[in-house]
């Protein structure tokens, strides 16, 4: 009965957590996977083992205590007897329960340091104020760069002359979205391949002159780009701090080319090897987000070269607009501005870019909960089972107690000495679930982002929580215990 209730208490308990689950995540920035409902199935077979657990773990006791020879068990000392075996499986039970709480602690603060660094990566621009959004105009026969860069310079000026907006800029692909591909270049003067598979590559960027102000992006070297960087001037291009210290590292990178063979418009093939000046470097920008990973392509850390737009235009691009207000405040007034210009273009995915930020750490965000989640519920299990084992230990033991206190030792000195037995055995635990603690570590290291196998911050503040649960544990039924005369105790018994 006991079980069945406390299994319908879970049930009610799982669904206001779901409840609130809900309310921390917003339904837009939850992966495609997450399947936020109570499941008929799941909840009747999670009551039916909570049944079983409770009828199993209630007749042990039974058929142990079936098990004593009763002229035993009363030689010992009626109520308060305490054989060796049972002294012996009260600590086996402690220790047990450490070391099961210690690993699914340590793999909640894993996930939650794991976030926590995620959130502290420089993304290397600004996310605030920002709108972003892609605009396919309507096919033309004519793909041709000039009629490309008048279209684009007419859609940046009507959306410049919107109340409030400060900044706009037409780009290849907006930052943190999952558009963006390596493609392979050379050092001009450099060493020469011959195989495309071995040469290095790096993310493209085309770009206006003012997409560094609307980002918020430093220039740490040389100049940005400016409208003077068109197609009839000298080819230009800037590349990120993170390709001159793999690519340029003791040379002066304004003074190098890239060499690359980029698509052409309305063309099925790349154009010819073409030399790009460098004239700038910037810091650098995670283009794809704030691991830079994506297993099913293996695309990983790759710098960046951006190229001005005016020079090589695409049919289909992001635009990035800073605003003085909320972004979502401004997104109709910015799409009309767009439709004015061209009525039959079309503008999808319209996202501020704080939006794309918390959706990119959606997944992390929701493995966090639930692993956090469940680290609560298992503290909890923990220190109600710690607390339950060590305040039966402590009402068998009332009567070695009484005798202690009526042969002299005073209250503290008692419970020192519980809580000292408590925290040895807690210790004995805690070392037996680094065991535990270590090999879920290397099991969860493809989700981790910043944290070893071993992170010793996590196992210090779960062996600390841990630790606390004990000392209370003991010390709070021990100090009951103490506060009984002695000699009623011993009366009783």
């Amino acid at each position: 009965m006991l079980s069945i209730i406390g299994g319908l208490l879970g049930v009610a308990t799982g669904y206001v957590m779901l409840r609130g689950l809900v309310v921390v995540i917003p339904s837009h920035a939850l992966p495609a996977e997450a399947d936020l409902r109570l499941n008929a199935p799941v909840l009747f077979i999670m009551l039916a083992a909570a049944t079983l657990a409770g009828v199993l773990f209630g007749c042990a006791p039974a058929w142990y205590a079936s098990r004593l020879d009763p002229a035993g068990a009363l030689t010992e000392g009626g109520r308060s007897g305490i054989g060796v075996s049972r002294h012996r499986l009260r600590r086996i039970l402690v220790i047990a329960e450490f070391a099961l709480a210690l690993p699914l602690l340590a793999g909640a603060g894993l996930a939650i340091h794991s976030f926590w660094n995620l959130t502290r990566v420089d993304l290397g621009f600004r996310t605030d104020h920002i709108l972003g959004f892609y605009v396919d105009p309507p096919p033309w026969k004519d793909l041709k760069q000039t009629r490309m860069t008048a279209y684009y310079r007419s859609i940046l000026a009507g959306i410049a002359a919107v109340p409030g907006v400060s900044h706009v800029s037409v780009m290849a692909h907006l930052p943190l979205d999952t558009y963006h591909y390596p493609i392979p270049f050379t050092i001009a003067g450099k060493q020469a391949y011959t195989n495309a598979s071995p040469r290095p590559s790096a993310y493209l960027q085309t770009i206006t002159p003012d997409y560094f102000q609307t980002f918020g992006i430093r220039i740490v070297k040389g100049r940005g780009f400016t409208d003077a960087d068109n197609a009839s001037s000298l080819r230009v291009a800037m590349v990120d701090e993170a390709f001159v210290s793999r690519f340029l590292e003791g040379v002066d990178p304004l003074q190098q080319r890239v060499v690359m063979e980029l698509g052409i418009a309305g063309e099925p093939k790349n154009g010819p090897p073409l030399e790009w000046q460098i004239v700038g470097v910037f810091h650098t920008v995670k283009s794809r987000g704030f691991q830079e990973y994506d297993p099913e392509i293996d695309i990983e850390d790759h710098p960046e070269i951006d190229i001005p737009l005016w020079q090589m235009a695409y049919p289909v691009l992001g635009i990035a607009v800073r605003t003085a207000e909320d972004p979502a405040s401004m997104t109709k007034s910015i799409l009309t501005a767009v439709n004015m210009v061209d009525p039959q273009a079309a503008t999808f995915e319209p996202r501020s870019m704080e939006e794309m930020r918390d959706a990119m750490l959606a997944n992390d965000r929701f493995a966090v909960i639930l692993f956090a989640g469940f680290a609560v519920v298992g503290l909890l299990l923990a220190a109600v089972g710690i607390h339950g084992v060590t305040a039966f230990s402590a009402a068998q033991r009332s009567h070695e107690i009484a005798v202690r206190m009526a042969l002299g030792a005073t209250r503290n000195r008692v419970v020192a000495l519980v809580v000292k037995e408590g925290l040895v055995l807690a210790c004995i635990g805690l070392g037996l679930g680094l065991v535990g603690a270590y090999f879920l570590g290397r099991a969860m290291q493809s989700i981790l982002f910043g944290v070893g196998t071993i992170d010793f911050l996590t196992l210090d503040g779960v062996g600390a929580i841990l630790l606390l649960t004990a000392f209370l544990a003991c010390y709070l039924p021990t100090q009951k215990a103490t506060r009984s005369d002695p000699m009623v105790a011993l009366r009783h018994e």
